[in-house]
């Protein structure tokens, strides 16, 4: 009679993290920040079809990394769960908070209980009436909540891109001085950024009910040169 194959449940772990970790690695990064006016989402990404950051709800934007059709469908069941809750209350009970749990939930779910982890990471942006009421809530692969403040980075090379931002950002700064910072943190000091190689959203701060704007072409590079 031959023995079952035994693998700890401490090792299963660890191999679904470093599975999930090698997958977002190979992505490029993103970057979010809360300024004067609003919440910038800056990511690295040549396509102008495949997005990475998109609204989920009048104040509330959602951005990810790592598998597109991964974090594309924790998209569109936010946008989903937003609608259900907006409908079934009122549009004020949905905030990026609640979301986020629902998100974590979700994650936690997959991350313990199915054979291949979900190679992501996801944002759940909030702007406020004023900078301190921002909301960062970076979940990681198996739904892990980080509560963020000021700025979060997603992605392979966060480490190195939030060193770079730490130093560079500022409390305060206006739309194209944000813009700037974090692009330069997401380029490094070896390579530069064109406006066709990145993803821009922008939550205006007063902007009425919806509050999500895509910043490109023209209105982009002008930024850019500012």
């Amino acid at each position: 009679m031959t023995m079952p194959f035994y693998v700890s449940p401490e090792q299963v772990m660890k191999d679904r993290a470093d599975y999930a970790r090698k997958g977002i690695a190979r992505g490029r990064s993103l970057v979010a920040a809360s300024y004067a006016d609003g919440v910038l989402l800056c990511a690295e990404n040549p396509s102008s079809r495949l997005r990475k950051i998109s609204e989920i709800y009048d104040r509330i934007a959602f951005a990810g990394v790592g598998k597109y059709s991964e974090f594309d469908q924790l998209r569109i069941f936010g946008i989903r769960a937003a609608d259900l809750k907006g409908y079934a209350y009122s549009r004020e009970d949905v905030d990026a908070r609640s979301l986020a749990n629902n998100y974590a939930q979700t994650l936690n779910q997959i991350f313990t209980h199915e054979m291949k982890p979900m190679e992501v990471e996801i944002l759940v942006a909030e702007v406020g009436d004023a900078p301190a009421e921002d909301r960062l809530f970076h979940l990681l692969y198996d739904g892990t909540v980080i509560d963020e403040s000021r700025f979060t980075v997603l992605g392979g090379e966060a480490e190195a891109i939030a060193e770079r931002l730490q130093t560079s950002y500022g409390d305060g700064l206006a739309q194209h001085d944000a813009l700037r910072v974090c692009i330069q943190a997401l380029a490094g000091p070896q390579r530069t950024l064109s406006a066709g190689e990145v993803e821009v959203a922008v939550l205006v701060r007063g902007n009425g009910r919806r509050a999500f704007r895509r910043l490109s072409g023209d209105a982009l590079t002008g930024l850019l040169g500012a």
